[in-house]
């Protein structure tokens, strides 16, 4: 298509710009993608979409293909060099989005099922072949300059906004300026990646479903790496040791030797090895006015607790809601401040994880490993840090500025009922805001201005009292159980399904509502206005004017 200005225009097309253009074209946003490359990288990468990511690209038109091209994660074991257990993550257990908390992926065959839905959207415009060359901005457009890779033709293209999700080394992110914050983690480690062959299995081959080997001698890596049709992959990923060079362990020879104790060419085919180098890096600025990075370009981190690509979805899913109401006349620019402010931090306490993570099997000292055997053997320990919630940004906050109970929640996904009508609660919801009542009727408790002023919002209520004329059956029961853990009787809930907060009795849902309108409008939302409220205020000025007449 012929676009004179864009909305959006997103460099790079990898997964994190796939899933936002998937989600902008879904809004019916004009996306321009550029990306020099024709075709997608053919090789595996990320290995893990958590249940949130899982959750998000279900409620994008992708719940039908998913089963097809993931795993559910087991359980993912820690051992010492003696097979004794030193920690344990359930990437088995129910996650509050329903399935596992974890899923394994392939990541070429997620690619294509993200790039088959994102030629299903209309506005969404591919430059493939096109490398970007520099970028500037006005007050009201970003001009991004364009050169073909092979014919060296030149061209530029004009859009609202620009995302660089170009990588780790992104050139988006050196337009918006600043520089890398290096974490304090390094190290390099052999990835390989392998098919199984007819017949063979994890059982058959006695590996565990995923763990980490932590055996000082050679620090090991095994875990699933999806599925493409009846087709499984494996990945081992094995710690380059001191004095040890690159080149010497990326050698067939050398790789074939390192899988002999756990399989051989009988039983997998290497699909690609490559030694890669584990960093934790955070770009110290996200945006400069109408340009923002997302994924790696903004973060790296160690891919010990999988979460690498999710987070760059999470970039994703956090701009794309905002943009949209930007884009709509909801909001102004001042949105986007809350971009970084709650992105950041979020990356971080994960970077925090998968380097408390990272520190544990990167260990070839025997003398350290058994210290820290030890430690983990009799309980002392340091435990891992919690996965973060969202702790910043739109989120409520009590009276002495700390956050409300309970918000910044990823609030729960159930399958709901009402009468014949059956489906999945964020299908039923959207792109929206929503309030849930779990025992209040908002009608009693908000007067008519401020359940318009929801309705302007396009606010969705949802009533969880199956004696309510339009109340739901929450068929799982987790939303039931959520508002009993939390104390509470409703909550609002954001676009990307995180708590902005809750009424603990009907009583405080008037004080939620109107700390989240003022939440709002500080954010840069332009908070409708009823027209009784409009007309008393008009009503008002207009007596005010006469009472100030000279007689």
């Amino acid at each position: 298509m012929s676009i004179d200005v864009y909305d959006v225009i997103q460099v790079g097309y990898g997964p994190v710009s796939e899933s936002l253009a998937l989600m902008l074209g879904r809004q019916g946003r004009q996306v321009a993608v550029v990306e020099r490359w024709t075709t997608r990288y053919p090789l595996p990468r990320a290995v893990c979409v958590d249940h949130e990511l899982y959750r998000v690209l279900a409620a994008n038109g992708m719940g039908e293909i998913l089963p097809s091209v993931t795993q559910p994660g087991p359980l993912y074991q820690w051992f010492n060099a003696d097979w004794k257990e030193l920690l344990v993550i359930d990437w088995s257990s129910p996650s509050i989005s329903g399935g596992p908390e974890v899923n394994f992926v392939h990541q070429p065959t997620l690619e294509q099922a993200l790039e088959d839905a994102v030629l299903q959207q209309p506005t969404v415009d591919l430059h493939l072949g096109w490398e970007m060359t520099g970028a500037t901005q006005d007050r009201d457009l970003v001009h991004v300059r364009l050169r073909h890779c092979e014919t060296g033709e030149e061209k530029t293209l004009s859009a609202r906004y620009l995302v660089g999700c170009d990588g780790a080394n992104s050139l988006v992110r050196e337009t918006v300026g600043g520089e890398r914050e290096d974490r304090g983690f390094e190290a390099d480690w052999l990835v390989i990646d392998v098919m199984l062959k007819d017949g063979a299995t994890i059982e058959k081959l006695g590996l565990p479903a995923a763990g980490q080997y932590c055996n000082p001698t050679r620090p090991t890596t095994i875990v699933p790496a999806g599925i493409r049709g009846d087709r499984v992959f494996r990945r081992w990923e094995f710690m380059r040791l001191p004095g040890e060079r690159i080149e010497d362990l990326e050698s067939e020879e050398k790789v074939w030797s390192l899988l002999e104790r756990w399989a051989g060419p009988e039983d997998i085919e290497i699909v690609r090895h490559k030694v890669y180098n584990f960093r934790s890096l955070m770009a110290s600025k996200w945006r400069a006015g109408r340009i923002m990075v997302a994924g790696d370009a903004a973060h790296v981190m160690p891919p010990f607790m999988g979460q690498g690509m999710c987070a760059g979805m999470r970039d994703a899913w956090n701009l794309q809601w905002k943009l949209g109401f930007i884009l709509d006349g909801k909001a102004d620019d001042r949105l986007l401040d809350t971009y970084e402010m709650e992105r950041r931090p979020h990356v971080s306490q994960v970077t925090d994880i998968s380097i408390y993570l990272g520190k544990i099997i990167c260990i070839p000292d025997s003398q350290a490993a058994a210290e820290r055997d030890k430690a983990f053997l009799d309980g002392s320990a340091e435990p891992p840090p919690p996965f973060p919630s969202l702790t910043s940004g739109i989120v409520q906050r009590a009276a002495d500025g700390s956050l409300a109970k309970g918000a910044g929640l990823l609030s729960p996904h159930v399958t709901i009922e009402r009468g014949e009508d059956r489906m999945r609660l964020d299908a039923f919801v959207g792109a929206n805001f929503a309030l849930y009542c779990g025992g209040v009727d908002p009608y009693a408790f908000l007067n008519p201005d401020v359940i318009q002023t929801l309705a302007a919002l396009d606010v969705r209520i949802v009533s969880f009292d199956r004696d309510a004329p339009d109340g739901f059956v929450d068929l799982d029961g987790r939303m039931n159980v959520f508002f009993a853990a939390n104390g509470w009787s409703a909550m609002l809930v954001r676009p990307d399904f995180y708590v902005y907060g809750g009424a603990v009795t009907p009583d405080d849902l008037p004080s939620l509502v109107d700390d989240f309108l003022s939440d709002l409008k500080s954010a840069g939302f332009i908070i409708p206005v009823p027209p009784s409220t409009s007309a008393t205020a008009a009503q008002t000025s207009s007596t005010a004017m006469l009472a100030s007449q000279p007689d």
